[in-house]
């Protein structure tokens, strides 16, 4: 009788490095606070992919979600997390905090 065993590991490529470039990108700051960000409109460049670093200064969880841009974020009271998005057409983008949808609201103006 022959007995095969498979061993399901994952591919690792050898010698293979992709650069990240997200630290040399612009970075803008929304905050969020008590449901609310302190930033609701953020003005970028059109054309060019930037990142959000976005403060949670609680208190409690916050979601950052926008189907504008097809993004979404947990970020955890007293985090921070940072969202890459573009680069944009020139025009509006809406975001919201998940958990707090009717307060927490901005927008993303890319000119």
């Amino acid at each position: 009788m022959i007995v095969r065993y498979w061993v399901m590991a994952p591919a690792r490529p050898l010698g293979i490095t992709l650069p990240l470039h997200a630290e040399n990108l612009p970075a803008f700051n929304p905050t969020v606070k008590d449901g609310r960000y302190a930033l609701e409109q953020v003005e970028i460049p059109a054309g060019q992919k930037i990142k959000l670093v976005i403060e949670n200064d609680g208190p409690g969880p916050e979601e950052f979600e926008s189907s504008d841009l097809n993004r979404e974020k947990l970020i955890k009271a007293g985090k921070t997390a940072e969202v890459t998005i573009g680069p944009l057409n020139p025009g509006t983008y809406k975001f919201i905090g998940e958990f707090h949808p009717q307060t927490a609201q901005g927008q993303i103006v890319a000119r």
